[in-house]
């Protein structure tokens, strides 16, 4: 494990808020999913966003805001919120947001917590699908369906690429930073790639359905999650060079056993 040590009864109430939070936020998302009169508007690095994901955001601030005042937030849409206490929140209200307004089911609420600079809780709910995964640092990772009780989530025991699923968010993403050739090898070496990505890869890899996700780039809010939901999972959340981290721009998820291969495909 790579996580910083949180007294359990310290940890559980923000957790537990995590969890009940991300599934309002994805219920509030899932009013305007498949929604023609949806409008669509474009960042400043031409990604799109919508009154869903400001208000999903605005939804996780308030609550965390109500019941832990003292922590601080970051999210994709809008600024920091500083705090006084060694606890802060990520927020990504809607990640997927493509899949999101082409009524796609494949997007995710993400909410993470950092206790001193690094992640000890992260929670995947994907509202379309009805499925939710969570961890905290050294309580577990667990995959709830539906109204169903929480079952422990576990990664595959696959030991090779050429018998996994290989999984990305988006080809043209290698494509746009000169990184085709990493996506080839990885693609060749798999028994099967698909672009099912953004937080559903790493989703499908830390449930045991899926053996590696890669993307070549990701934002804070895209990472913190995964770092604890993988690791608590069996598996490993890293940068491109192996080291577990959320603050890199480039990472990948795997079951553990294809660690090593999927480093040496990625530097060639």
């Amino acid at each position: 494990m790579n996580q910083t040590p949180v007294e359990s009864e310290i940890l559980r109430p923000r957790w537990e808020l995590a969890v009940e939070i991300a599934r309002e936020a994805g219920a509030l998302a899932m009013g305007y999913f498949n929604r023609p009169e949806l409008v669509v508007q474009r960042k400043g690095d031409d990604s799109p966003v919508t009154v869903a994901d400001r208000e999903a955001e605005q939804l996780l601030r308030r609550r965390i805001a109500e019941a832990f005042p003292e922590d601080a937030i970051h999210g994709e849409e809008f600024p920091d919120k500083k705090g006084q206490s060694p606890f802060r929140w990520i927020l990504d209200p809607i990640d997927g947001t493509k899949s999101f307004i082409h009524g796609v089911p494949l997007f995710a609420t993400l909410v993470a917590i950092e206790h001193a600079g690094t992640s000890v809780v992260g929670v995947i709910q994907l509202p379309a699908l009805g499925e939710t995964l969570h961890a905290a640092a050294g309580q577990g990772a667990w995959h709830v369906v539906g109204d169903a009780p929480p079952r422990p989530a576990r990664v595959s025991e696959c030991p090779r690429l050429a018998e996994g699923l290989f999984v990305t968010s988006e080809v043209a993403s290698f494509d746009r930073r000169g990184l085709r050739p990493v996506y080839d090898r990885l693609q060749n070496a798999a028994r099967l790639s698909r672009t099912w990505g953004d937080a559903f890869g790493y989703f499908l890899v830390a449930t045991g359905r899926a053996e590696l996700m890669v993307d070549p780039v990701m934002e804070l809010w895209d990472a913190a999650p995964m770092l604890p939901i993988l690791e608590e999972a069996g598996g490993a959340f890293t940068d491109w060079q192996g080291t577990p981290t959320t603050y890199s721009r480039r990472g990948m998820a795997t079951n553990g056993r294809v660690q090593q291969e999927a480093l040496a495909l990625i530097r060639g």
